[in-house]
């Protein structure tokens, strides 16, 4: 058997996927950097994460080849980088490979000086691709030395110069007409009849539709609406979605949400529970309750550490197969069924002859009505959901006895702050005190188990241990989730702990000579560049969701600096958003609630809990709410009663304190 190279010791179940690799992979550290640069051999950063189906194909084409493995080790210092665990290391040579071939992507392989200045670039090689490529490069450093710096420092000094955000004009007034030169544009890559953007593949982009979502609402914007709603109904009807597991994959690889890339992402299930909340919040559409309600279920049962702290990802292989865990052939289908089955195959698009390119294999989807299917049956509503549910248990039952996909079971802060929100979202609009559990097991556990003794947070946590620093997505995220938190139970100790947590962003990731925040810390380790997040994308950029933090703890605390970093940051990047809005929707909120005004409810009185309930079957996108007894906060102060007294406040002026939630609603705009 192959020993295994120095992976061995990885917290990373991604790079332990590496530790029998013939390849002499190494972490990034010091030791293998001062390696490179002892021997005066070029770095090879290969970067990838657990669930990435590519990274496992070239593992096993090059990196488990011994051929390739001789080239690598011979004239290269080969560094192994988790992309989760490591996204500052990530973001540098992704954006390098960008600068150099217009595209990128995971497996990320860079190639770079002893010094860790990238020359070369790409995702994806074949084989005899990587062995010409490796070979070139090391002929290349070896004979002629000083193209490839002279080539390093233009292109560093490309990323260093990358992504800069320009101050905005303090005189810019926020108005109405900047949103809707934001979203007519927009509006043209909408698909109308399959969901989504009209392109495959088809990534959910939750963020997107959170915004498209509360824009159309207090805008009025039929179409936009129609668009969000065609687009949640569509994936939760698709292959994409897990129709009797719960939860999402990553993305379709076709335009009908069909065939999914059939990984599963602790970030994309976080927030689109919160936007399934969102949306069944404003339009009480059930079967939006049904896809919180199922992908938590999946959360508790696959996806949640005895800790509970929740784990990043599934891989979409199994037994080396990708999907093969979760497809159907007719003739299994219909023996753990039972009974019912024309029915239940028509209901989940199953079919002797297959539904995607396996032959005689089925992705479980629903194509039809289920108002048809119940005509067509002759069943009324309880029966025919009761004759669902039951097979989906049954086929969930049987599933389980596979194979499973890979688990990445590392916990980051980032991630399971943003489960935390989406548990806290999902408590409230649906009433249900067990989501809320669990949201406060798991940020008690990060507050009292990821933080060091200044106050930082760090990243990342497996096997009892917490090892690297905090990213600013990781204080971010968690800032954004404590202030759910108090939103459902008014616990002020929540939000003192992310005013500490902003505090000590102000103190450790400014850029003196820009508006937006580092990504890294003061504290964190020097790469080649020190970069800024400032665009949107699958997860919002960590910037715009600092702005939007520092926008409410600004209210919530009458802490006037916070709202003018929050303006500021947003007038720097407003110009940029005009021209792609899908990039920047996060800061698009932002200029929402500058636009439409934040509503801030403070609930007075003993009763305050039942208030907040009746609250919560209204859906107010636009609104901070505060409530207790005896509290701290500036819009409480003074508020003492017992009878319930709700204030509406905005723009500091407030309205006169009202006795019911349906008087305090005629004072929301």
């Amino acid at each position: 058997m192959q020993e295994p190279n120095s992976l061995i010791h990885a917290s990373s179940p991604y790079l332990l996927q590496h530790a029998y690799n013939p390849v002499q992979w190494y972490e990034w550290n010091e030791t293998s950097l001062k390696k490179a640069k002892d021997e005066n051999k070029l770095l090879i950063v290969s970067v990838g994460y657990s669930a990435c189906h590519w990274c496992h194909v070239m593992e096993h084409e090059s990196f488990e080849n011994h051929e390739v493995a001789e080239v690598m080790n011979k004239h290269f210092v080969c560094i192994k980088v988790d992309r989760e665990e490591r996204p500052d290391i990530d973001q540098i040579y992704m954006l390098a490979v960008q600068l150099m071939n217009g595209n990128g992507g995971w497996p990320l392989n860079a190639i770079c000086l002893p010094d860790q200045r990238p020359i070369y670039g790409g995702t994806y090689f074949r084989k005899a691709d990587w062995i010409n490529i490796l070979l070139n490069l090391a002929g290349l450093w070896q004979n002629e030395p000083q193209k490839a710096i002279k080539y390093a420092e233009r292109l560093t000094e490309g990323l260093q110069q990358a992504e800069l955000v320009s101050a905005g004009e303090d005189e810019v007034v926020f108005k109405q007409e900047q949103l809707t030169e934001i979203i007519e544009p927009w509006k043209r890559h909408f698909d109308m009849i399959q969901g989504g953007y009209n392109r495959a593949p088809k990534f959910p982009l939750p963020n997107n539709w959170t915004f498209l979502l509360r824009s159309s609402f207090l805008n009025a914007d039929q179409s936009v609406m129609m668009a969000v709603t065609n687009t949640l109904e569509a994936m939760a009807m698709g292959g994409i979605y897990d129709q009797i597991g719960g939860g999402f994959a990553r993305y379709s690889v076709d335009d009908k949400w069909h065939v999914p890339h059939f990984e599963k992402m602790l970030y994309d299930n976080a927030q689109l529970i919160s936007l399934y909340a969102e949306a069944y919040q404003c339009l009480r559409y059930e079967p939006f309750a049904a896809v919180v309600r199922e992908t938590i279920s999946w959360i508790d049962r696959e996806m949640t550490a005895p800790n509970g702290l929740f784990y990043s990802a599934l891989d979409a292989d199994s037994e080396g197969v990708e999907g093969k865990f979760y497809v159907w052939g007719k003739a299994e289908f219909d023996e753990v069924l039972g009974e019912n089955q024309a029915l239940l195959a028509a209901y989940f698009n199953v079919t002797v002859e297959g539904n995607w390119e396996e032959e005689h294999t089925n992705i479980l989807r629903r194509t039809l009505n289920d108002d048809d299917l119940m005509a067509k049956y002759r069943l009324g509503e309880a029966e025919f959901t009761a004759l669902v549910e039951t097979a989906k248990a049954k086929l969930l039952r049987e599933r389980g006895k596979r194979v499973r996909p890979g688990l990445d079971d590392k916990c980051l802060t980032a991630w399971n702050a943003m489960m935390i929100k989406a548990l806290a979202d999902a408590a409230q609009v649906l009433a249900n005190d067990e989501y809320y559990e669990k949201a406060k097991k798991a940020a008690s556990f990060i507050l009292n188990h990821l933080m060091d003794e200044d106050g930082g947070l760090f990243r990342n946590y497996k096997n009892g241990k917490a090892s690297i620093n905090g990213f600013l997505d990781d204080y971010a995220f968690l800032i954004e989730a404590l202030i759910a938190l108090y939103e459902v139970d008014f616990n002020e100790a929540w939000l003192n702990e992310a005013k500490e947590l902003t505090d000590y962003v102000l103190a450790n990731f400014s850029d003196e000579n820009n508006l937006m925040f580092f990504y890294t810390s003061n504290k964190s380790e020097d790469l080649i560049a020190r970069k800024h997040e400032v665009m949107d994308n699958v997860i919002p950029a960590s910037n715009s969701v600092m702005a939007i933090n520092l926008q409410q703890l600004g209210l919530f605390f009458d802490h006037e600096l916070y709202l003018e970093k929050a303006s500021k940051m947003l007038k720097a990047v407003l110009p940029r958003i005009k021209a792609y809005g899908s990039a920047y929707s996060n800061w698009s909120i932002q200029l929402l609630n500058e636009v439409y005004g934040i509503n801030e409810i403070a609930i007075a009185g003993k009763d305050f809990r039942t208030v907040k309930k009746t609250f919560d079957q209204h859906y107010i996108p636009n609104k901070i709410t505060l409530a207790g007894v005896k509290s701290k906060l500036p819009l409480l102060k003074y508020k003492e009663s017992e009878q319930t007294k709700i204030y509406v406040c905005r723009n500091k002026t407030c309205q006169l304190p009202v006795n019911s939630v349906d008087e305090a609603l005629r004072h929301i705009k």
